[in-house]
């Protein structure tokens, strides 16, 4: 079994820990709409994405 040869520092053991913190989700406002979605995703409300009409959107009922 392997087994460490000194005992990780404080320093070393946060450093590692410093990409496990939780971010909130980026979004970003649609130009036209005014909606928010997040960025590089289709926004589900128009089915836009990168000006192009990707999706077809439902009629409300």
């Amino acid at each position: 079994m392997a087994v460490p040869k000194r005992k990780t520092t404080p320093s070393k053991r946060n450093m590692r820990r410093a990409h496990d913190a939780i971010k909130s989700d980026a979004y970003v406002e649609n130009q036209d709409t005014g909606e928010l979605h997040r960025p590089h995703h289709i926004d589900l409300k128009t089915g836009m994405y990168r000006g192009r009409q990707v999706l077809k959107v439902k009629e409300r009922y």
